[in-house]
């Protein structure tokens, strides 16, 4: 898997904002975060939200948003407005939920897709929502705490259980 965005917000600009404007906390790319076990990513918008949380890291597929841009029509539209934190590149990461799994040292727990919410519409433009519906990335709990940084390689060193995960 290769990491080819960072991504975290001290604030929220949709969660929670049902029936209000849209927060307007920036979205800063990081070239490294820390991931500290059961609380989520420092600095972000949920650490320490809940105990337990399922989405105290999200994931997207550079593929995907690659193929949103185009078939939506959507060139100048940048990888930050998924609201998502880790964009990966070489994985599917659907296949990631329900398992364990590891990148640059650091474990994860897949638990679901990270649904796309009404909002995608105003974050990325007119139809987001419905296009990303299965496609929406990974949510996941941080099972072992490290940091994670963008790479100029090819692949980063990537495990399912003990198990080289073949690419895409």
């Amino acid at each position: 898997m290769h990491i080819r965005h960072l991504f975290i917000s001290t604030g929220h600009n949709y969660f929670g904002h049902h029936g209000q404007p849209a927060g307007e906390h920036p979205i800063r790319e990081v070239e490294q975060v820390e991931c500290v076990a059961g609380e989520g990513l420092r600095g972000d918008r949920f650490f320490g939200y809940r105990p337990d949380y399922k989405g105290q890291i999200t994931f997207f597929e550079w593929e995907v948003f690659e193929a949103l841009r185009k078939e939506l029509g959507l060139p100048g539209v940048g990888a930050r407005a998924l609201r998502r934190n880790v964009i990966t590149e070489g994985v599917a990461l659907a296949r990631l939920i329900g398992e364990e799994f590891s990148v640059q040292g650091v474990s994860f727990l897949g638990v679901e897709e990270c649904r796309p919410c009404y909002w995608m519409d105003h974050a990325l433009g007119r139809g987001a929502e419905t296009w990303m519906k299965g496609r929406g990335g990974l949510r996941a709990r941080i099972v072992t705490s490290g940091f994670l940084g963008c790479e100029d390689e090819a692949l980063s060193r990537y495990h399912e259980r003990g198990r080289a995960l073949a690419p895409r």
